[in-house]
């Protein structure tokens, strides 16, 4: 299928406009499913750089995964087949990007770390000295955007039988925010620390953006901060005191989720509940 992102070729352009990797991604998607989400989009802005620039799963796969959560829930009336399709395809979203990019992690893709003063500086630099439109997140942008989105739309048309109610971590956490059936769906992807992949935890990046959602619909015109996003790191900050500083889903729960029953089975067996809430009411 050729689609306006492959004619246009503005990938980039996007970028810059859009100003976060993470809200660019989830941009792209949208437009190409027919559907504009700008309160949606702009909440996104604290999960690039891997989660408030922590490095962990860079932020065009939070911004993919929360638009094909959208288009699942469009696609499927039953909520249980759309939150098993948004995860099913986040995981073939997250496969055709580390093939692109040879990792899924910011800090891994960009080769610095953003937390320290010194890894942020050399990075801006480096983007100053190359120029904003040939710097490697702008050129992973425009490289993996016509993949991601055949990949998206190819995921979301796949015949997925649901035998059991499926969970999804980042879900729940919505559910218990008090989040609409639609955002629900949205972040379903985010499981596991994205597509049950056990990276960085789904359902602090669900309940960040789902926080910054909230903000955006009180403040039209404004973007939620990247920088020194206050209410976004309280939330972090909250979530790691209850971790004792574990991130990774695999680190926290003490195993790798080989599928949607495994991740479901420990979620009804009260895995995560305390994360769940303190997320919930951070």
């Amino acid at each position: 299928m050729i689609t306006s992102i492959k004619q246009n070729n503005d990938a980039k352009a996007i970028f810059r406009n859009c100003g976060t990797c993470s809200r660019t991604f989830a941009h792209i998607l949208d437009r190409e499913f027919g559907h504009i989400k700008e309160h949606e989009e702009r909440a996104l802005n604290p999960l690039a750089g891997g989660i408030l620039n922590q490095g962990h799963q860079c932020g065009m796969l939070w911004g993919a995964a929360l638009a094909v959560g959208a288009e699942s829930f469009r696609k499927y009336k039953n909520q249980d087949q759309a939150i098993t399709v948004a995860i099913s395809a986040t995981q073939n979203i997250l496969k055709s990007f580390v093939k692109q990019s040879g990792a899924k992690n910011c800090k891994e893709i960009i080769g610095y770390d953003l937390t320290s003063i010194i890894g942020m500086t050399k990075f801006m630099l480096k983007i100053t000295l190359q120029g904003m439109n040939n710097s490697h997140c702008f050129n992973l942008a425009e490289q993996w955007a016509p993949e991601a989105i055949d990949v998206a739309y190819e995921s979301l048309s796949e015949s997925t039988k649901v035998k059991e109610k499926p969970l999804s971590c980042a879900s729940e956490v919505l559910r218990f925010m008090e989040g609409s059936k639609e955002e629900i769906v949205m972040v379903a992807g985010y499981a596991g620390g994205l597509g049950l992949s056990g990276g960085a935890c789904g359902a602090l990046s669900a309940a960040i953006w789902k926080k910054m959602l909230d903000w955006c619909r009180e403040n039209p015109d404004k973007n939620p901060p990247y920088f020194n996003n206050i209410t976004a790191k309280g939330m972090l900050k909250a979530f790691n005191k209850l971790t004792e500083n574990k991130i990774l889903c695999r680190d926290i729960c003490g195993q790798h989720f080989g599928n949607l029953k495994d991740h479901t089975n420990y979620l009804k067996r009260g895995g995560c509940k305390s994360i769940i809430e303190v997320l919930a009411n951070s």
